[in-house]
């Protein structure tokens, strides 16, 4: 069996919400760059994705850090929006605890997952000095769900396919401000189901997925910047997002590969319950990546992104630093 079914991780990640309102008080209009869904998994979780907790069943406890760093704003088309300065560096920190137990149906093991995020550092500046264009630190919104994770298929030299399946939910207990670009909370609830799953082509050579599906609920509370004077509510569309590897096991401690991301959301934003186009978001995303196990008890993952294909969003690099521990 390959050691690394051994030291594999399952998890659910959320960071801060980026440029809830980024153009407020900017001389385009509010519906050429907002970005109305909150910030889910992209690329936080990778390699031997769909495997289960390091060490087996029991308590695991993970530890995120995340910095995104962009350097370009872009429209509906994915055309840079031009401003004096269009920077923006956001840092979290994610803590995440993770139970798995034996006796699910369907030869499974079932069990919880909660993530809550903090925002660090934002960082934003257009170059105009806009009051409007700010950013806030504090905690970020509770991520929690409940598992299957399935018995993996053998092979002859080992774990041939493995897959778990997440119930998963954003809880909006984060900050919130309606008058800041930058909020480490959304404020609405969200239902964001996902499929893992790790494929051995090869004893060695592994490909790994999570995707996602993207349900927001309304926010009563909307940015008057953003959604107008006059708002009384705003509901993000529906999106589906996925995270992928390739990888290789060099040794049986030390994996590398490719990693990638990939966003698009489908459905319109509505603004008081009518469709508001012109704003739904896609992002594409793809870097090098390794995971070092340092014993069965202890993984560390780190992953580097470069964006392309962005819409309605900030386009710049992401990069993941990942620890993992079997309590």
């Amino acid at each position: 069996m390959n050691n690394f079914l051994k030291f594999a991780n399952g998890c659910t990640c959320n960071g801060s919400r980026l440029f809830a309102g980024l153009v407020a008080g900017c001389s385009i209009s509010h519906a050429a760059l907002a970005t109305d869904l909150p910030v889910v998994n992209l690329g936080a979780t990778t390699f031997y994705d769909g495997a289960s907790t390091p060490g087996g069943n029991g308590w695991t406890a993970a530890l995120y850090y995340q910095n995104h760093d962009a350097n370009k704003i872009t429209d509906n088309k994915g055309d840079e929006i031009r401003l004096p300065k269009s920077k923006v560096n956001i840092d979290s920190v994610l803590l995440q605890m993770i139970y798995q137990a034996e006796g699910g149906p369907m030869n499974t093991d079932w069990g919880l997952s909660a993530t809550l995020p903090f925002v660090t550092k934002a960082d934003i500046d257009d170059g105009l000095n806009n009051a409007a264009i700010d950013g806030k630190e504090g905690m970020g919104d509770l991520n929690a769900g409940v598992f299957l994770q399935f018995k993996p298929v053998m092979g002859e030299y080992g774990p041939v396919f493995v897959h778990r399946l997440e119930a998963a939910v954003i809880v909006p207990v984060g900050k919130y401000d309606k008058h800041t670009a930058v909020n480490p909370g959304a404020d609405f609830w969200s239902f964001n189901p996902y499929w893992a799953a790790t494929f051995w082509a090869t004893p060695k050579t592994t490909i790994s997925w999570r995707l996602h599906y993207l349900w927001n609920a309304k926010n009563n509370n909307p940015s008057p910047e953003t959604y107008g004077p006059d708002a009384e509510n705003m509901q993000a569309g529906q999106a589906v997002h996925l995270n992928f590897n390739a990888a290789y096991a060099f040794t049986p401690k030390l994996t590398a590969g490719i990693n990638g991301y990939w966003l698009n959301q489908f459905t319109d934003t509505q603004i008081d319950g009518h469709d508001a186009s012109g704003r739904k978001e896609k992002v594409f995303a793809i870097g090098p990546g390794a995971v070092y196990a340092f014993s069965r008890e202890n993984l560390l993952f780190a992953n580097m992104y470069f964006e392309s294909d962005v819409r309605n969003r900030p386009e710049g690099n992401r990069f993941f630093l990942r620890w993992m521990h079997k309590l």
